[in-house]
């Protein structure tokens, strides 16, 4: 794990650290909280995976999106089996090997992404389950031999948890979705609760009771997310602990606002996010 990697590998390995500084991604801080091994190679996963999420949200025709997505799709095969077409494919193969992160996974997110370049609706919560699937559970589970997991009972907490954020993802960007033709939240229940899309920043006793069903079915699958901690190394325990008490801080604050989502971005308060990061280091410590 220790070992030097060959210089091709090395500069794929700066070149996704660089990425990941450039992003300044908040969750991107807690890889601080793993061994020097691992904290390169959740670099390279965040690198293939801010690049596919790039593709997707540059301007451009959704035809020519598409095209490049399938491209993309296609080196990730390649770089697999040993040819590279991008800075950052040796590093990711050395990370998926030496791992044993399944490349399922990956291709699991590609389809996520392709999925939301036309616009979305989902007419049941099974229609919306394998989406929140390929774009959230999909990272979580490529993370987790990194982070030290071999148990295969983790895939279920790890599924949940992948769910959870997701779910609150959805929340947390209603307005900002339905500007660009994305309906998330099912059909049949904002249809059950006489709450269309187009009256949901009014935000009146149709919309609570439907965001209660929301917010409620968000804790069950945080509740069973918990159980992940069980599985993990200590390390693996403190970078997940940020992630999931960020996310489900991130609920609470929704919650607080009644769900309103429409008028300023919903945040976890830095002072908060600062407190749960500085609370993850005794963990990674084994104290707790």
């Amino acid at each position: 794990m220790t070992a030097l990697a060959p210089p091709s590998a090395a500069a794929s390995f700066q070149f996704c650290r660089a990425l990941v500084r450039q992003s300044a991604s908040n969750f991107a801080m807690a890889f601080r909280l793993l061994p020097a091994p691992q904290r390169r190679a959740m670099d390279a996963l965040y690198a293939f995976m801010r690049v596919t999420d790039d593709i997707s949200d540059e301007p451009g025709d959704v035809s020519e999106k598409r095209a490049r997505l399938l491209s993309w799709r296609e080196a990730l095969s390649a770089a697999i089996g040993g040819h590279d077409s991008h800075p950052l494919h040796p590093a990711l193969r050395q990370t998926v090997a030496h791992y044993g992160v399944d490349p399922k996974y990956l291709f699991e997110v590609l389809d996520g992404v392709a999925a939301d370049l036309e616009p979305v609706r989902f007419e049941t919560f099974e229609e919306l389950y394998p989406y929140c699937f390929r774009v959230a559970s999909a990272v979580g589970l490529a993370c987790l031999p990194i982070w030290g997991c071999r148990d295969p009972r983790a895939a279920a907490p790890g599924e949940a948890a992948g769910i959870a954020f997701q779910l609150t993802n959805i929340l947390r960007d209603l307005g900002e979705d339905l500007g660009r033709g994305r309906v998330y939240l099912p059909r049949d229940e904002w249809e059950r609760f006489r709450c269309p899309p187009v009256r949901w920043s009014a935000r009146g006793p149709d919309f609570a009771e439907m965001l209660r069903l929301q917010i409620d079915r968000a804790k069950r699958y945080y509740a069973e997310a918990e159980r992940l901690n069980e599985h993990l190394p200590p390390p693996g325990r403190a970078i997940f602990r940020v992630m999931f008490r960020t996310y489900r801080e991130l609920l609470a604050e929704i919650e607080r606002r009644d769900g309103d989502v429409f008028h300023r971005r919903v945040k976890v308060p830095r002072r908060k996010k600062a407190m749960i990061f500085a609370s993850a280091w005794p963990v990674k410590w084994g104290w707790w």
